[in-house]
């Protein structure tokens, strides 16, 4: 479900209705947070091993009040957005010369395919020790993480275009920068927002793997305090706000891509 299948506006009255969804949504949550503290409750589980919702929303509470979630929450967010930046850019750039050059495309391909047999945990310890336990490396292995779905995505939105469409671009004498900016760009839209619904999830991925391998900051940080100190409250407030960071992240996209590409609806 996207962010513009929220709301729904009737044909007649232009008024927005309120989705069953939106009802059925909230209920699903209560009733997550009912069962798991009668699971608690029952299983009689200790709290480092599966604390109540209770003592995660206390533990929650405590932390955004001494101002230490929203502190690594920040630093979080950072990496995650400088990492999209540099990845998204890099991706877009190459993918848009591999969909214009075949012969490029088959000299890269191979490379940039062996590449992702690589798992990033597996290079994020090299990126740390290369460039630091600083916010550079938790960007690149975030822009790591979000490089070939963005890739592949925007070859796929070139390589999309109508043919015809070319041809017309063509014969009406076209520059390449009008081609590029009236036809390629528009047309490979729905297939770049995809890509990027993808990658906004996966660049959050990134950041905490990043952190993982080596940092004093950030959420993945947290986790990995929390988990050494066996303070599981504050692991799972850590989780959830990770989930609340991609999900954010997602609906923006999503809401960014309702409202550029009204003009594909209005046809």
């Amino acid at each position: 479900m996207t962010f513009q299948d929220f709301w729904r506006a009737p044909a007649r009255t232009g008024k927005r209705l309120l989705r069953i969804d939106l009802i059925l949504a909230p209920l699903v949550l209560t009733a997550v947070l009912v069962g798991w503290e009668l699971l608690v409750r029952w299983q009689g589980y200790p709290s480092f091993t599966l604390p109540g919702p209770d003592l995660v929303w206390a533990r929650f509470t405590a932390l955004l009040a001494d101002g230490r979630l929203f502190f690594h929450a920040r630093v979080t967010v950072g990496e995650i957005f400088g990492g999209l930046a540099l990845g998204l850019t890099m991706a877009m750039s190459i993918g848009y010369g591999l969909a214009k050059s075949p012969l490029l495309e088959r000299i890269l391909s191979p490379y940039i395919v062996a590449s992702q047999a690589v798992p990033i945990v597996a290079l994020a310890p090299l990126l740390v020790i290369w460039f630091g336990f600083g916010g550079l490396s938790k960007v690149l292995v975030c822009a790591l993480t979000v490089f070939f779905p963005a890739l592949v995505n925007t070859v796929v939105g070139i390589r999309s275009v109508e043919p015809d469409l070319r041809s017309l671009m063509r014969s009406l004498q076209a520059s390449r920068w009008h081609t590029f900016a009236l036809l390629e760009v528009p047309a490979a839209l729905p297939v770049l927002f995809g890509g990027l619904k993808v990658s906004v999830t996966l660049a959050v991925i990134g950041a905490v793997v990043g952190e993982f391998v080596g940092a004093d900051r950030g959420l993945g940080f947290l986790v990995n305090l929390a988990r050494g100190i066996l303070d599981t409250p504050m692991l799972f407030v850590a989780l959830f706000s990770l989930v609340f960071i991609a999900v954010a992240l997602y609906a923006a996209v999503a809401l960014l891509e309702y409202m550029v590409l009204k003009w594909r609806r209005a046809e």
